[in-house]
């Protein structure tokens, strides 16, 4: 005890207020562990799998009548919150100077936008926690504020970071920077605008252009200051999904990525999950939005009459080269046992034909199991330049150099060569007529085209029927692509090689070499089919209409949770449930 001088001092291992708020490190450790949050995507490559335009193995229960209810509901968690708020509370020692306390507090806050974003678009009105909260706090039963108070909150908070994150460039594209933080405001502005704008039962529409304004605003930041743009390597028929097979991001389109580390272990089941018949949900496009796909020189696939009759290895020729990016067709291939082999829509995994590509590797050797090295992009250009289109299109502020400086600039990386330069001044029927009934404004139907092909299976799409209040279309048919006749074996990728045949009852005798049968009838056994054709012996392939979907006014909102209800019954239920 006499010996030593230094017993004042704490040991360096101890994480006191002061290591913690006193240091740039400190807080830099702090932050760090919002990444780990629950609600924020990670490297999920599934968050498409309740959408309308992806037929999956069964139907989900939220969109299953009687099938989903607030005993299983989730999502009621605010562990996340305290972490944050607790963070933003104490960081205010002055031994740290302003500027790195705000960016860091930037951060804190860009988390709290996205925490409480999420918590909106799935419940409406929730509380507005902005202090840690003790055990004993009051506030722990407090009722849901307003919408508008919460989302007021939001955009301040979202505001704060864009004006106060000092980063502007992270190598790793893994960390928030400034541009992810516009980039997220954009996302979120567009959100809120428009969800004001067509759930008119809200009452906020007199609001909706300040969000819209605020959305195109945080994308304009990044177009003319970002230093970002589209990836075009290698040309329009690979350039657009090497962002998604890339094992580091294509640092010039993403802003922000979940990157795996085989070292560490950290790695995604890409592959397990879209081409498994039994771990994934078996999901495929369905020949509605395939249809979607405009001809190479611009002009929509529909036009022609004989799209509804067309086989499949005709009607994926001539077609936006993003399809070919997306779905296995033509002459897509992979890597088996080491010899790259032809690889058409496999039967055993796909209920409609148009089997998804997008995020899987081309070698089987990852199939099996959670072994994905491909980085998982979280924020890209492209999708900024979306969201600015659409937003300056609500607004009606939409120019033509706005349309050729976004879809026109997506398109030509596709290879389409029409309409690139000019707004469309003709609504496509087809759009109107199967998805927006309600849209007369021809641009606005492109973007909201485009928005679906550009950015299908990245988890944006059932967002967008919420905002753009077309919940119903969940309920569109699960069909697949044409079948001429029974018992006749088609050769769907044109390699002299026959891949698939339908029939019902008995398989033909004798069976094709190499041809995968499957029976269309009505039942097999005392079971019903759920795999059909729509004419009975011909026509587009049907998947799971024996169970249908209904998408009811109260499905905008998920209920609260019961026992989060039963706990606080002054939060009260969402309407319907």
């Amino acid at each position: 005890m006499v010996a030593c001088k230094k017993l004042d001092q704490k040991p360096e291992s101890t994480a006191s207020k002061e290591a913690v708020f006193g240091t740039e490190n400190g807080l830099k450790l702090y932050t760090n562990s919002f990444y780990s949050m629950d609600f924020l995507p990670k490297n999920s490559i599934s968050l498409d799998a309740m959408s309308d335009y992806l037929a999956v193995k069964s139907v989900p229960d939220f969109v299953r009548e009687g099938g989903f209810a607030a005993n299983n509901s989730s999502g009621w968690s605010w562990r996340d919150l305290r972490n944050i708020n607790y963070f933003i509370e104490n960081c205010k020692d002055p031994a740290v100077p302003a500027v790195v306390r705000n960016h860091y507090i930037g951060l804190a806050r860009y988390f709290r936008a996205y925490f409480y974003m999420e918590k909106v678009k799935r419940f409406g009105d929730v509380p507005w926690i902005g202090k840690p909260l003790d055990v004993d706090d009051a506030s722990l039963f407090a009722g849901r504020d307003k919408r508008e108070l919460v989302m007021d909150s939001v955009l301040a908070d979202i505001n704060f970071a864009c004006a106060n994150i000092t980063t502007t460039n992270d190598a790793t594209r893994t960390t928030i920077t400034k541009w992810v933080a516009y980039a997220y405001k954009s996302r979120l502005c567009l959100f809120e605008g428009t969800f004001r704008k067509y759930q008119t039962e809200l009452n906020l529409g007199s609001t909706a252009n300040k969000w819209l304004e605020e959305s195109a605003s945080a994308a304009e930041q990044i177009i003319k200051n970002g230093g970002f743009s589209l990836n075009t390597a290698g040309g329009p028929g690979v350039s657009y999904r090497q962002v998604f097979t890339s094992n580091t991001p294509v640092a010039n389109e993403v802003l922000q990525s979940a990157v795996a580390d085989l070292n560490l272990g950290v790695l995604s089941d890409a592959n397990w999950w879209w081409t498994s018949g039994t771990y994934g949900a078996k999901a495929s496009f369905t020949r509605t939005f395939i249809n979607t796909y405009l001809k190479l020189d611009g002009t929509p696939y529909t036009n022609d009459p004989s799209y509804r009759t067309q086989l499949f290895k005709d009607e994926v020729k001539n077609r936006d080269l993003r399809l070919k990016q997306t779905i296995r067709l033509g002459d897509y291939k992979r890597i088996t046992s080491g010899q790259l082999v032809a690889a058409p829509p496999v039967f055993s995994y796909t209920f409609t034909g148009y089997q998804p590509i997008k995020l899987t590797l081309d070698d089987t050797y990852f199939d099996a199991g959670a072994l994905n090295t491909n980085a998982i992009s979280l924020f890209r250009y492209a999708e900024v330049l979306l969201n600015y289109a659409e937003a300056k299109a609500e607004l009606g502020t939409l120019t033509d150099a706005d349309w050729a400086l976004t879809v026109g600039a997506l398109r030509a990386r596709a290879g389409i060569t029409g309409s690139l330069t000019t707004r469309p001044t003709v609504a496509d029927p087809y759009l109107t007529a199967n998805y927006f009934p309600g849209i007369t404004n021809a641009a606005l139907l492109e973007i909201r085209r485009e928005r679906g092909i550009e950015l299908s299976l990245e988890g944006f799409r059932f967002s967008d029927l919420l905002r753009w209040k077309r919940g119903p279309l969940m309920e569109q048919e699960w069909n697949g692509f044409y079948v001429p006749a029974l018992n006749i074996p088609l050769d769907l990728n044109e390699d002299g090689i026959l891949d698939v045949a339908f029939y019902q009852g008995t398989r033909p005798t004798p069976a094709v070499a190499g041809v995968t049968y499957v029976d269309v009838s009505a039942t097999v056994g005392a079971a019903i089919n759920s795999q059909l054709l729509k004419n009975g012996s011909s026509g587009e392939l049907t998947w799971m209409k024996e169970i249908p979907r209904k998408w009811l006014e109260r499905n905008y909102y998920y209920p609260i949770p019961l026992n989060d209800l039963q706990r606080n019954p002054n939060l009260k239920q969402n309407n319907g449930w």
